[in-house]
Order: C-alpha cells, then structure tokens, then sequence
C-alpha cells in the first residue's frame, strides 16, 4: 500500500515538473539559459521528467524511471549549486525523498 502512495506521488511529481518545464513561462526557459544550457534544454528536461513519470507508474521498468529520475534530480542540483541558487534546493529535496522513499518501499 505504502508502495503504492510513493509511486504515484513520485508519478505526479515528475509529471508536473516534466509539464512545467516543457510548456512553462518565459522566466523558466530564461533560468536555463541563465545557467548555461540552450533555449530548448528546458523542454528536453520537461520531455525527460513526463518520460520519467511513465517509466516509474510501470511497475516492470519502474527501476530504470528511478535511476532516471535521480540523474535528472543529481544534475538540477549540481547546477543549482554551482550557480548558488540555494532556493531551489529546496524542491529538489522534495523529489529525492520521493525517489528515496519510493526505492525503500517495494
């Protein structure tokens, strides 16, 4: 049951971030660019967290969505940091208690 609760909410999470990313505001698309990476990586990153929350929901390959899912939240943070937006990281440890606990659960 627990199992279940951590799936979806890592499923929504990601989901939301993906959708964000890949069709969000202006002021999104301009932090990326801030940081260093191209115009279009915002959708890429929103392309690779939609595709995320679909790997992880199937429990067959849910493993490959949670290694997924850590290497995207591994390299916000790197980027985060290096940039010293530590507000960010808030949130991003949000998504690493969700892939944590979703890891533990099963």
């Amino acid at each position: 049951m627990l199992h279940t609760i951590f799936t979806w909410l890592v499923v929504a999470a990601f989901a939301g971030a993906g959708l964000f990313n890949a069709i969000g505001p202006a002021a999104q698309r301009q932090s990326f660019v801030r940081w260093g990476y191209p115009p279009w990586w915002c959708l890429l990153t929103g392309l690779l967290e939609l595709a995320t929350a679909a790997l992880v929901a199937l429990p067959a390959i849910q493993m490959a969505g949670l290694i997924v899912g850590a290497v995207i939240i591994s390299v916000a943070a790197a980027t985060v940091v290096r940039h010293r937006e530590f507000s960010h990281l808030i949130p991003i440890g949000i998504f690493v208690v969700g892939l944590a606990a979703l890891a533990t659960s099963s």
